[in-house]
């Protein structure tokens, strides 16, 4: 499905600024992989993630889909695989464009866009029964311009608006960093409930450990640009966050000193 092979990144190459982000990472997903991934500040995951999604090429190494090589293929050309949630709930949606717009944006997503999308009465029967996945009444407000939902409204409905075509990998960057605690539980049960059901392969970085231990069947943590521990479905089963903890103090040599890492 995902496979990852010795991806390298630097920033700045040849300068006094010169920071390596990412170095060697191996990464291998099979169909239906929930993978965490969690880290201190720098560690790479954003960077990991820019470089699946396009946003970056990597200095060296392949990022391939279904043993196809996408590493050369911009942004736009990986969006009918690639679904993306970001932390701000402000990202990946039209704050002026309504529910519905947006929807359309996202059904169409790597045919081509334009003015044209269009919003027919087949796709809104398709639309308002999606949004009655969420639970939270926004099929009952089609026409509501985004920009006046509220952070959880609007990150519900990036999360679905990213998984209702079904991508090849979802990619959820922090996605409920920047909720509330009540909000942020309603996004990460409704994630569990959408990764299930379509069987999404999924790829998640957290600065939440309980969440990283209670989501999926991996959980891989990150340090200085590289992979420094994946943990089996089974080993998760049992882990807790003292214990990941005590795991990466004793690889990295050193305390997990981010001050955006949340324990539970």
């Amino acid at each position: 499905m995902l496979e990852i092979t010795q991806v390298t990144k630097l920033f700045n190459p040849g300068t006094t600024d010169e920071k390596t982000a990412l170095v060697g990472v191996n990464l291998t997903m099979n169909p239906g992989d929930f993978v965490t991934v969690i880290g201190s500040n720098g560690a790479g995951k954003s960077t990991l993630m820019n470089i699946i999604s396009g946003v970056m090429k990597p200095d060296m190494g392949d990022v391939l889909i279904n043993d196809r090589s996408i590493k050369n293929l911009p942004e736009h050309k990986r969006s009918s695989w690639i679904g993306r949630v970001f932390q701000d709930p402000m990202a990946g949606t039209a704050p002026h464009m309504s529910i519905e717009e947006n929807m359309a944006m996202a059904y169409k997503r790597g045919k081509g866009r334009g003015l044209g999308f269009g919003v027919t009465r087949a796709r809104r029967e398709i639309f308002n029964t999606q949004l009655e996945k969420l639970g939270i009444g926004l099929e009952k407000r089609p026409n509501a311009k985004v920009g006046l939902l509220s952070g959880g409204e609007r990150q519900a409905l990036s999360l679905l608006m990213a998984t209702f075509t079904q991508p090849q990998i979802l990619l959820l960057d922090e996605h409920t960093a920047a909720l509330d605690p009540s909000r942020a539980e309603l996004i990460t049960e409704l994630t569990e409930t959408l990764v299930r059901e379509m069987r999404l392969t999924t790829l998640m970085v957290t600065h939440n450990m309980e969440q990283a231990i209670r989501l999926g069947n991996r959980l891989i943590m990150m340090d200085k640009g590289r992979i420094i521990l994946d943990v089996s479905e089974e080993r998760k089963r049992t882990l807790t966050v003292p214990e990941l903890l005590g795991e990466f103090e004793r690889i990295s040599g050193k305390k997990m000193a981010d001050d955006r890492v949340v324990l539970g």
